[in-house]
């Protein structure tokens, strides 16, 4: 078999096997509530926010979300001025209902770090309102911030 010959099969057991996994994603392989969580140049410094165990909050995110969700931490969700910065994305059940990521600023208490884990256990974007005061954290970030990140 020549090399153009192993390179066309190959190419072609690549497009089957992608398509397989397109085919899954349109079957309703669930996806969880994901929390990201900016811990780069400003949002999780010790320099911006003295006194806030950034650490601290994100073990007891991730502690309290649990197996409702992922949380994951990013470098920069550039949205500095704003800083500690929360973005919760819906389920998959979530984006069929028509949740959309939740952009949240200011996240700096223990107690919204509790309030954003008892959101994910209830369902997120979609499926249960914002408990307590984070209404009052959300945010607007530019259309090229939202649209530079993955879904």
């Amino acid at each position: 078999m020549s090399r153009r010959d192993r390179d066309r099969d190959g190419a072609a057991r690549g497009s089957e096997r992608s398509s397989e996994r397109a085919g899954d994603r349109k079957r309703g392989a669930a996806s969880p509530v994901t929390v990201t969580v900016c811990r780069g140049c400003c949002c999780g410094t010790e320099a911006k926010h003295p006194g806030v165990d950034h650490a601290g909050q994100y073990e007891r995110l991730r502690t309290a979300v649990g197996s409702a969700g992922r949380v994951r931490a990013v470098k920069c969700l550039d949205v500095c001025t704003q800083s500690n910065v929360v973005v919760v994305g819906p389920s998959s059940e979530g984006r069929a209902a028509g949740g959309r990521p939740v952009w949240l600023g200011f996240v700096l208490m223990d107690e919204m770090i509790d309030d954003i884990a008892a959101w994910v256990q209830a369902g997120g974007p979609g499926l249960a309102d914002p408990p307590g005061l984070l209404d009052l954290q959300l945010i607007s970030v530019s259309r090229r911030v939202r649209e530079a990140l993955p879904d």
